[in-house]
This record gives structure tokens, C-alpha cells and sequence, in this order.
């Protein structure tokens, strides 16, 4: 018996890919193991949205390499893995094979080769590649990763994902469903779907909004969530089946970037300030309660203090939920590259915080306010200190004084505090329920 072990840095879309790499080798005799000094093969799949990222990865490589013993395989597959694709392999001597995400079904056959003796390289992109008949290898528990949707067609100049997952394409709806149907028979009640602009999915007959409402309609499924969208492609439609499908959850995570028109338009983004705060609007008068979550950017180039203001006044019009905030990071590859104005330093860490000073004190007056409200919670694993965890359907998540096999279970909790981010809470039983 062959043993692997895969690290994953990054997105729920690499984490789902790992899950593909698991059923790959696992139909070829691998098993999974959880220490790479016990591993025949050792796997990196690995992020390169940023180059702070990259270079964790790259000194984590270094750190496996002293397992390279007996023969043992060490390979980064993933974003990074398609970014740097042969270089990879004479920046980093101890590594045997370099797999883009397209690559994986042929990882078995690679690592042969690789225990051969060569040093192997797989960038090619499939444009049909959807990985339909390889069952993922997933980790029990209550919920899952779908995913819908692999690439991406936008090509926003700061991001490399164009270029590392190649052309937006989606899968049938019949095969999501199926997935799904397979899943809830098992026990799994929250489904995530995935991809690159989520909400952009068509397989040529069905949108997203079908998608929703087919899922939707699958036994078992209580709650269902997307990421990550694109602003426009909320149409009527898609919000219209949102509000119409109870298993959808009241939470969207919704990527603004910037608050300037003119940041915008050189990000290459399709939308303008005044549209993206319209699907804001659009999504709180359909759906009652829901928060919302974005990921900012600032520093971009030529990003001046009055657009760096405007991005400021539209966190405070958007009244987001939570949100997660970086400094730009100049990625090899990407158009901005070529974009002049570069804002020093400096004066984007000094905007960063300020922005995330805003962020954090919208993020703790909500909280604050939903102190002792009543929510559906969902318990999803132990907790690192003791208790477990729970999310809510807002996407809220809940320290709970409950045994270890209460994970899957679904429960009315009072919340009791907040430390600003998560939340304490205590169950209500089904008499306390009675007289709310």
C-alpha cells in the first residue's frame, strides 16, 4: 500500500481539488496519511493569488524536502504549480513533479515516472476537464464542497487565477445534482458550491438560478451556499430563486475590491460603485437578514487618497458584515504589472489599517447587536480550546458547550457574547422554544 500525503494552502477550491487528488490516487491503491514522515508521496497544492503565499510555500517545500528519503516523492501541484510550471523545478532541486489543476488525473501515472527517475511537468490546460468520474475523498462530517464551475473569463488585472484554472467552464446541471443527491444520502445537510464567479455558472441550458432551485429541491439538503460571486451576475433571476429556495443561507460573500470608480475601471472590474451598492440593495430588500461579506484591496496603482476615501464611504454605504482586506501585491504574469503610479509602501499599509480599523468596528457593532437573538445553528467540528463550533445560517460562528458527537446536529442557540468575530451561545431546549 502506497501512502500520500497532501498539504493545502489557499482557496475552497483547493481544498476541493485535494479532494479530487485523494479519489486520483485512490483508485490506484494510495492511502491517505496525515504526517509526511510517513509518506511514500508527499503533495503541495498551493495558492499564487499572492506572493506572500507563494514564498510561505516555498519554504514549507524546503521544510518536507528532509523527507525525502527511501525514495519518497515530493511534488506542488495547484495555482503555483501552473504559474511557475518548469521554473519550478530548477528554482526548487529536491522537487520531483510540478501538476496544474488540470493535471490531476494523471498524478498516479506522473509519480510513476517520477519514482523513475524523471522530473516531470503537467501545465497543460483541458478545457473539458471536470474530474465527473472521480469520486472526491472527503473528510466526514455535515457539510461539503461542490464544485460548478472551474476557470474564470473576467482577467481583472491584479489577479493571476485567469492564468493559473485557464477559460471559465461549467458542469452540467444533471451532474451537480447528482453529486448532491449522493452526498445528502449520505448525512451531508450543508452544501457549498464553488467556482471561480459562482454566480456566472451556465452549461449552456441551465444558470445558476436553476441550479439553485434544482438543488434546492434535493431531500436532505437544509442549507446551501455559493462562493464566490461576481457582483453583476446577480441578475433578478438568481436573486429571485435565492429568496424563493429555503435551503439558501443568508449570508453572500461579495467582492467590491474597490470603492472608486476609477480604481475599478483599471482593475478591469465590470461594474461601478453605484452598481455594485445596487445588488447590495437588491439582496437585502429580497432576502431578509442577510449579511454580507466583501474582500478589499488597497495600494492599487494610482489609487490616490481621494479613491482611497471613496473606497471608505462605500464600506460605510455597503454596512458590510465582515470583510478581509489586503495591501496590493504585485503579481508577476498579471497586467497590473504594466500599470504606472505604484503606491509606495508605506502609505498602502498606512491606508490598510485604516481601513481595517472601519472594518472591524462595523464587524463588532453588529455583533455586538445580535447578542442575545436566537439562531438556527449548524455544529461543524471541535473547537481548538475545548467546546465546539457551529455556524449559522449568516454565516456566524458559535462556541458551544456540547459533546464531540454533536457534530451534524442542528440546534436553537441564545448567542451570549461576542469577542467581535465569534460568538459564545447555550442551547435552548424544545420548552424554552415554546415560550419565545
Amino acid at each position: 500500500m502506497k501512502r500520500v500525503y497532501i498539504e493545502t494552502y489557499g482557496c475552497q477550491m483547493n481544498a476541493a481539488d485535494t479532494e479530487i487528488m485523494f479519489g486520483v490516487l485512490g483508485e490506484r491503491g494510495y492511502t491517505r496519511v496525515d504526517d509526511p514522515a510517513l509518506a511514500d508521496v508527499m503533495l503541495v497544492n498551493t495558492c499564487a493569488v499572492r506572493d506572500h503565499a507563494e514564498l510561505r510555500v516555498a519554504g514549507r517545500v524546503g521544510e518536507l524536502s528532509r523527507h525525502k528519503v527511501n525514495g519518497a516523492i515530493l511534488g506542488v501541484v495547484g495555482c503555483m504549480a501552473q504559474r511557475l510550471g518548469p521554473t519550478l523545478l530548477e528554482q526548487s532541486p529536491k522537487v520531483d513533479l510540478v501538476v496544474g489543476p488540470d493535471g490531476y488525473r494523471h498524478l498516479a501515472d506522473l509519480i510513476q515516472e517520477a519514482s523513475a527517475g524523471r522530473r516531470l511537468t503537467d501545465t497543460a490546460f483541458r478545457s473539458w476537464e471536470h474530474y465527473e468520474d472521480v469520486p472526491p475523498v472527503r473528510a466526514a462530517g455535515p457539510t461539503a464542497f461542490v464544485t460548478v464551475q472551474r476557470g474564470c473569463d473576467y482577467k481583472c488585472t491584479f489577479c493571476i487565477v485567469p492564468y493559473t484554472r485557464g477559460p471559465e467552464r461549467s458542469r452540467q446541471l444533471r451532474d451537480v445534482v447528482g453529486e448532491v443527491l449522493g452526498l445528502a444520502a449520505s448525512g451531508v445537510s450543508e452544501i457549498t458550491l464553488l467556482g471561480q464567479t459562482v454566480n456566472s455558472y451556465h452549461d449552456g441550458r441551465s444558470d445558476f438560478a436553476d441550479l439553485l432551485r434544482a438543488i434546492g429541491e434535493v431531500d436532505g439538503v437544509k442549507r446551501l451556499r455559493f462562493t464566490s460571486p461576481y457582483p453583476t451576475d446577480f441578475t433578478d433571476r438568481v436573486i429571485d430563486a435565492m429568496a424563493a429556495v429555503p435551503a439558501v443561507c443568508e449570508h453572500v460573500h461579495l467582492p467590491v475590491q474597490s470603492g472608486s470608480n476609477p480604481v475599478l475601471r483599471r482593475m478591469l472590474r465590470r461594474y461601478t460603485r453605484e452598481q455594485y451598492l445596487e445588488v447590495v440593495a437588491k439582496l437585502r430588500a429580497a432576502i431578509p437578514g442577510i449579511t454580507l461579506s466583501t474582500d478589499i484591496i488597497v495600494g492599487f496603482p494610482g489609487e490616490t487618497e481621494s479613491h482611497f476615501a471613496e473606497t471608505m464611504s462605500l464600506v460605510e454605504a455597503a454596512d458590510f458584515d465582515d470583510g478581509y482586506t489586503f495591501r496590493y501585491s504585485l503579481r508577476e504574469g498579471t497586467p497590473a504589472v504594466k500599470l504606472a503610479d505604484h503606491v509606495p509602501e508605506g502609505q498602502a499599509a498606512e491606508r490598510l489599517q485604516r481601513l481595517i480599523d472601519l472594518v472591524r468596528g462595523q464587524t463588532r457593532r453588529k455583533n455586538l447587536g445580535r447578542v442575545g437573538t436566537v439562531q438556527d445553528v449548524l455544529v461543524e467540528q471541535r473547537a481548538k480550546r475545548g467546546g465546539m463550533l457551529g455556524r449559522t445560517r449568516t454565516n456566524l460562528m458559535v462556541l458551544l458547550d456540547l459533546p464531540e458527537d454533536s457534530v451534524g446536529e442542528y440546534h436553537q442557540v441564545r448567542l451570549t457574547g461576542t469577542t467581535g468575530s465569534t460568538f459564545t451561545g447555550t442551547t435552548i431546549t424544545q420548552s424554552a422554544l415554546a415560550v419565545l
